[in-house]
């Protein structure tokens, strides 16, 4: 059950990708987090959507969600593999079964 979320862009700069969707998953403040752990005793979409990215991918130092945009910074900088990665986790992030 659930629905998609459609990402509607990526772009990379240098080590970071910026992900704009068609959902909100926070105010317009945001949330950022540098690890699992940091976001894991936060009870909030942005949070779980943190963890979720961080479990993708052992190379992502830091998830900042604001509105419908994420940032996902990566050691190394990313391939197309990983931007496809890491949009595949968004989109599936309303999904549950």
């Amino acid at each position: 059950m659930g629905q998609h979320i459609e990402v509607e862009s990526t772009r990379v700069v240098n080590d970071s990708v910026m992900v704009t969707t068609n959902r909100s998953f926070t105010g317009a403040d945001g949330e950022g987090f540098t690890s699992q752990d940091e976001a894991a005793d936060i009870d909030t979409f942005g949070a779980k959507l943190s963890i979720d990215l961080f479990e993708s991918d052992d190379e992502i130092s830091r998830v900042h969600v604001a509105s419908n945009v994420v940032v996902v910074t990566r050691n190394g900088g990313w391939s197309d593999e990983g931007t496809d990665g890491i949009s595949k986790v968004i989109t599936d992030f309303f999904l549950f079964y």
